[in-house]
């Protein structure tokens, strides 16, 4: 269990430094965006998935509800973060914030 554990934080913190890496190299908002709302629901997932089997090495029932719990928590996550990224980036184009091109060049 351990073992699972462990490479499931692993993949999490990985994914986190992706996300990162994303946000700091990608040249526009909506890029910047993409990186974070992928990186980082990926990344909680994991790291939720991996708290919640740890919790789980001390069976009682007080474990498997604290369990439950963060698996709820997992799924709040997976369906906020998207649409949270999704509404900002919808309302960074109703404002006007324009896409990055190859021919503009410019950074935001």
């Amino acid at each position: 269990m351990n073992v699972i554990t462990i490479v499931l934080l692993t993949l999490g913190l990985f994914f986190f430094a992706v996300g990162v890496v994303g946000i700091l190299r990608f040249p526009d908002f909506y890029t910047r965006m993409h990186a974070a709302g992928k990186c980082d629901t990926l990344a909680s997932e994991l790291v939720l998935l991996a708290v919640a089997l740890y919790n789980l090495s001390d069976p009682s029932l007080g474990s498997v509800l604290v369990s439950i719990k963060i698996m709820m928590i997992a799924g709040f996550v997976f369906v906020a973060s998207p649409t949270a990224t999704h509404a900002l980036t919808e309302a960074a184009l109703v404002v006007g914030v324009s896409p990055w091109t190859r021919k503009s060049g410019r950074r935001s």
